[in-house]
């Protein structure tokens, strides 16, 4: 089986961050750039684990602020 792509890999791993109660309702996530440092991604993977999370109602993004785990 090939492996998943990164951005499928970084959308799991906030996923379960959320599931697991380590990220909770209205916590702010890193930033783009802390992302790409923390996990050694491009931006391109971020934006496209953010778009599957923020079509999942997982998260919330405010344009200027952040991308915040989405009230349940």
């Amino acid at each position: 089986m090939p492996p998943s792509p990164k951005w499928v890999e970084l959308a799991d791993h906030i996923r379960k961050q959320i599931a697991s109660g380590d990220l909770s309702p209205g916590d702010k996530l890193p930033s783009t750039s802390q992302l790409c440092q923390l996990h050694g991604v491009s931006a391109i993977v971020v934006r496209n684990a953010m778009l599957t999370l923020k079509a999942e109602g997982l998260v919330v993004g405010v344009p200027g602020v952040g991308v915040f785990v989405a009230e349940r």
